[in-house]
């Protein structure tokens, strides 16, 4: 087998892997329930004031009532969310022509970030004879090594979208 054709397997394989990453992330999303842009937070009862005055709101419920439940289903909520922030959750992609003579755009650069902007930027070059990757750690939105224009644009993509406002609320 030629090394070009050994070089394009193994770049494929590199694309292959990067895209189970992503659905995989995706999968534990849906998987733990997390609501949607635009959905609706599941309501949380409120404490009766009047009804039960002898009760005190920090008074903890008894096993298996439908308010100690919620304060359970409630608190692990929260922990699968802090969990969540801590996933590599943020992609951005950047495609590119690396060699003048080339086309189709086949050269990429991505960028797999957490909420604090911690992760990593791959990047694939392609040319007609090979194919060279690079993975370059990622902290705070910044890297050690000197970033490529493209790897630039895919983590500045990321960063724009971090400064916005998220819309999934916070319970309360």
């Amino acid at each position: 087998m030629s090394s070009t054709l050994a070089g394009a397997f193994g770049i494929a394989a590199l694309f292959v892997a990067v895209l189970a990453l992503v659905f995989a992330i995706q999968a534990l999303r849906a998987q733990s329930g997390t609501p949607k842009a635009g959905a609706k937070p599941l309501a949380t009862p409120e404490p009766q004031q009047q009804a039960q005055p002898t009760q005190t709101p920090q008074a903890e419920a008894k096993p298996g009532t439908v308010k100690s439940e919620l304060r359970r289903l409630s608190k692990e909520l929260e922990d699968a969310r802090s969990e969540l922030r801590e996933t590599l959750q943020h992609l951005a992609v950047v495609r590119y022509d690396a060699y003048g003579d080339m086309g189709g755009r086949l050269s990429w650069s991505m960028a797999l970030l957490d909420d604090k902007g911690d992760g990593v930027v791959l990047t694939s070059i392609n040319s007609r004879n090979d194919a060279r990757s690079y993975a370059k750690e990622v902290k705070s939105f910044e890297s050690d090594a000197k970033l490529s224009p493209e790897e630039e644009e895919a983590l500045e993509t990321l960063r724009k979208e971090a400064s916005q406002p998220r819309e999934t609320p916070e319970p309360s």
